[in-house]
């Protein structure tokens, strides 16, 4: 699409807004809206009103703000009711964050939701007199308003927006019918290009159940889809070939669990020893590590070394780590939350690599009873796997090499197209709010008047 520009810019009087259409207004944020930062905490107390709240990631994780969310409940005084229930045509924003990216991510509030409130580390922006709230909204998804917010935002472990940043940032303001027909335009595009976008990450949550179908059919019942089959034993694995063993892990390979040097002797850490932690244990092969240890570190410790070949598995850890295995390309030392398997002649590590990939819901489902349903070594040492003879493992493994490789491309193109597109659509929205482009012809309301 070619979109015109205006026939009459000015100069803006700021740097990084530049030159505006001639008949635009630019002012501070301020001056055309109430910015309002809200006090309202997740705590309920006694003496305050039930409400349901606007939280953090309901605006984080939404482009618009409406009664299909679930929010939680809470309560708030009646002053913070008052200037903080949400209403037609606000804007939230998040004012707090671990980084400047998240600062300043914005939604939209369609419509009045009474007993719905503004929580806290966000903030209102409501438009005043004749503003139009989603003009405001796509102003902040702008990449001019980001990169001033970016600017602006403070602190160390967190960064925050400070109300005078919010208060005072300049923003360029079409006539108020001008910023109703942005809108529509803006509206009725995004809506193709999110489309075009949810359409390509669909296609990646088929690549990866294609994925996992065609490793799963790999290492459970092989390539010749006419050997006769026989029952595995094990209810998960179901049939397997009739010439396959099925077998223990505890009498396919040696496993073992490792160490983490004590981190308040200085001499054990900085060194030359790899040393893995369980969020470096991701399916990819680990060819080097986030973090080293020194020989002191190694010889001091029960840490371990492992060779090249060595397949790791993630016993426990945040989300969605535990089970998960990478083969070692490197000689490497490994903390206590890793099991590390090394195998006989019986099983090629690589194909374990394929099985376990196969396996991992089910090894996820059936830790340890605890709280992060951990796994442990001894558990481990009892997971069943299909033993194929060698010969057939590596033709198995090398044909999964070849089908992820094409699965890999199409993922990579699809990552590529969305790519595009999300640079399309911030492209699209800051033009237009900024007056780069001329889009009246392009809405009903304003052709005839352009």
């Amino acid at each position: 699409m070619s979109l015109p520009r205006y026939s009459n810019y000015r100069n803006s009087g700021t740097q990084w807004l530049g030159d505006v259409p001639g008949h635009w207004h630019v002012t501070r944020l301020k001056y055309a809206c109430s910015v309002m930062p809200s006090n309202v905490d997740k705590k309920s107390y006694d003496d305050e009103t039930p409400i349901v709240l606007c939280n953090y990631t309901d605006v984080y994780y939404n482009d618009k703000i409406t009664n299909s969310i679930e929010f939680m409940p809470a309560t708030a005084s009646g002053e913070q009711i008052s200037r903080f229930t949400l209403r037609g045509g606000d804007t939230l924003i998040t004012k707090d964050s671990e980084t400047a990216d998240d600062i300043a991510i914005s939604a939209y509030v369609p419509e009045d939701m009474p007993g719905v409130v503004c929580g806290y580390h966000l903030a209102v922006i409501r438009p005043k007199c004749a503003q139009k709230g989603l003009y405001i909204k796509f102003l902040f998804d702008s990449y001019y308003l980001k990169a001033c917010f970016a600017v602006a935002a403070n602190g160390l472990t967190r960064v925050g927006l400070p109300q005078y940043a919010l208060d005072n940032v300049i923003i360029p303001l079409p006539p108020p019918d001008e910023q109703s027909a942005i809108s529509e335009f803006l509206e009725a595009e995004t809506r193709k290009i999110d489309a075009l976008i949810a359409g390509q990450e669909k296609l990646l949550e088929l690549l990866a159940e294609k994925r996992q179908a065609t490793i799963s059919h790999a290492v459970t019942h092989g390539l010749n889809p006419d050997v006769p089959m026989k029952d595995s034993g094990v209810e998960w694995l179901g049939m397997v070939p009739k010439h396959w063993s099925v077998g223990a892990l505890s009498y396919l390979c040696l496993i073992e669990t490792g160490s983490t040097p004590n981190r308040g002797e200085p001499s054990y850490w900085n060194g030359t020893i790899p040393w893995v932690k369980t969020g470096e244990i991701n399916w990819a092969p680990i060819s080097e590590a986030e973090e080293l240890i020194s020989e002191a570190g190694l010889a001091n410790s029960a840490a371990k070394l492992a060779k090249p070949g060595t397949l790791l598995m993630a016993m426990y850890g945040q989300g969605a780590t535990r089970g998960r295995v990478a083969l070692l390309e490197i000689e490497a030392a490994y903390n206590q939350a890793c099991a590390a398997m090394s195998f006989g002649q019986r099983i090629l590590p690589t194909f374990a690599r394929y099985f376990f990939m196969a396996a991992y819901s089910y090894i996820r489902d059936n830790g340890n009873e605890t709280s992060q349903m951990n796994l442990s070594a001894g558990l481990i040492a009892k997971l069943k796997i299909t033993i194929p003879p060698i010969e057939e493992q590596e033709k198995i493994v090398g044909w999964l090499e070849s089908e992820e490789r094409k699965l890999n491309f199409l993922n990579i193109e699809a990552g590529r197209i969305i790519d595009l597109l999300n640079e399309r659509r911030s492209a699209l929205i800051s033009a237009a709010v900024t007056g780069k482009i001329d889009v009246r012809e392009h809405t009903p309301a304003l052709a005839a008047a352009a």
